[in-house]
């Protein structure tokens, strides 16, 4: 190993040697050469492989971080950028002092990673926290001290701290940090950044209270569902951090109504009860029906008790507060004729989130006496659909939602009843009397979010429909991407900037 290092000097040639070794130490000349590793052996290549590994994560974060380099505010020199709206413009990732980057930089290098935009700004994001804001971690991340992973959790925390970190105070939990080589975990991390809010007075004093320093004013209540982490039986982790007096009440209500479930005659586990019944709690709560009309009761109806709704604090209308127990979920079945009878396939798709349901789910759900179900015609995606002008209709709107699921730029996940419905060849408006060559039909429409929608239009990223939701996307750069209903698929990673292509402005 010595020796590789003696005649390779550039990282990557080094890195590239590095794989060469272990490639020839575990397989060798023969097939048989691997199976006589020792333990030792064994355990010595996976060190280096992890060793191998962390490195290349380093370097990536020192990549991704001159890709900003290049790609500062000032690189956005169009006039049109001042006066077009959705143009590009300038993107903070990171901290205070942390440097700024043109916004539609980001997808590009996201693409060629194989990763979405919002990704790829976190990874851009955390390299520039570490190396302008937590110079001692990164120096460490960079020497391999340090793996990347633990070191983008750390800029992760400070970049998102509530309140924010100041360089000062950056620099401080750096140090910190840094001496411990980075093994701090995230109870500890916590608690460090809770020390440094503290230390440096970023917390609005509040003397009713926290009479001394205010830190207390720092609210760490939340609600959040864990939706990227779906179980194969089909739930999600539901996580708060409730007032005191809240969470107790909370307590109580699920334990009453896990009570109630047993004495009905259910024999599931009490954890099952509990969870089932924050269910029932979040489709049975009365307390926005009073105020709102289509919560059930209105103004003048007669309300428990004898009182009137719009009588008294609790029974004023307010049409401006949303709908209580309203939760619209779209589910998708295949089904099948067999003689006079439908028969649905045993699992689904659920538009909201993209997550698979199984049908015995959703016969349950269809079971709840508070459940309404609506039944849409089936939508022949290979239909072709075709307007006339450049305003969508329903009908053909629900098909390309239907038909792309989500975003069809590469790697994009974004649900497509969230997106916009992009003409892929324009619309032109000033086609009178000639053919219209951006047509509102079927396969010139696709589902774009914003922001990859304002990239098409205001970039050099181009695609072109190759088949029923079937896209090919080329990049500034050259790269090219088809887009399916199956994923993203790189076509050409080995023949970047083909004849033709621009290349962007520096």
């Amino acid at each position: 190993m010595q020796q590789l290092f003696e005649f390779a000097t550039d990282p990557l040639s080094v890195g590239c040697l590095i794989i060469e070794h272990m490639i020839d130490t575990l397989a060798g000349p023969g097939t048989g050469e691997a199976d006589a590793l020792t333990a030792s052996d064994l355990l010595a290549s996976i060190r280096a492989s992890r060793d191998l590994e962390n490195a290349e994560a380093a370097r990536q974060l020192d990549l991704a971080a001159r890709w900003a380099d290049l790609h500062p505010p000032e690189s956005i020199h169009s006039a049109a950028t001042f006066t077009v709206p959705g143009t590009d413009h300038e993107e903070p990732l990171a901290g205070d002092g942390c440097p700024l980057i043109a916004e539609f930089a980001i997808a590009e290098l996201g693409t060629v990673l194989g990763i979405s935009s919002t990704s790829a700004k976190k990874l851009i994001g955390h390299a520039l926290e570490l190396r302008h804001r937590l110079p001692r971690l990164w120096t460490q991340v960079q020497s391999g001290h340090v793996p990347a992973w633990r070191a983008r959790t750390v800029a992760e925390t400070t970049i998102h701290s509530t309140p924010s970190l100041t360089r000062e105070a950056a620099a401080f939990l750096d140090a910190q940090v840094a001496a411990v080589a980075g093994r701090i975990g995230p109870a500890q991390l916590d608690r460090l950044v809770a020390e440094t809010i503290k230390r440096y007075d970023l917390a609005t004093a509040d003397p009713a209270t926290d009479p001394e320093d205010g830190y207390l004013s720092v609210d760490p209540r939340h609600a959040t569902l864990h939706d990227e982490d779906v179980h194969f039986a089909g739930t999600m982790r539901f996580e708060a951090e409730l007032d005191i007096a809240d969470a107790l009440d909370l307590n109580h209500a699920v334990a009453q109504k896990a009570a109630e479930q047993k004495a009905l005659g259910s024999a599931e586990s009490l954890d099952v009860r509990r969870a089932k019944a924050l269910g029932d709690l979040a489709r049975t709560q009365t307390a926005l029906d009073l105020l709102n009309p289509a919560g059930g009761r209105v103004a003048g109806d007669p309300a428990p008790g004898g009182r009137v709704a719009g009588e008294g604090r609790a029974g004023v209308s307010r049409p401006d507060l949303p709908t209580a127990r309203e939760v619209v979920l779209h589910a998708h079945f295949s089904a099948e004729s067999v003689g006079e009878q439908t028969v649905f396939g045993p699992t689904g798709r659920m538009e909201e989130r993209q997550r698979l349901i199984l049908l015995d789910q959703l016969t349950s759900w269809c079971g709840d006496s508070r459940t309404k179900v609506t039944i849409k015609p089936v939508i022949d995606l290979n239909t072709h659909l075709a307007a006339p002008g450049y305003d969508i209709p329903d009908r053909i709107r629900e098909q390309v939602i239907l038909r792309d699921r989500t975003c069809v730029f590469p790697w994009c996940t974004r649900p497509a009843r969230g997106c916009d419905i992009d003409h892929v060849i324009a619309y032109d408006h000033d086609a009178e009397g000639r053919p219209q060559p951006g047509p509102t039909t079927s396969d010139n429409l696709a589902c774009l979010c914003r922001f990859h929608h304002r990239l098409k239009t205001h970039t050099a990223w181009r695609y072109r429909v190759t088949g029923p939701g079937c896209f090919e996307w080329t990049s500034p750069h050259g790269h090219q991407f088809r887009r399916d209903r199956s994923g993203t698929t790189a076509i050409n990673e080995g023949d970047p900037d083909p004849p033709g292509i621009p290349r962007p402005r520096r």
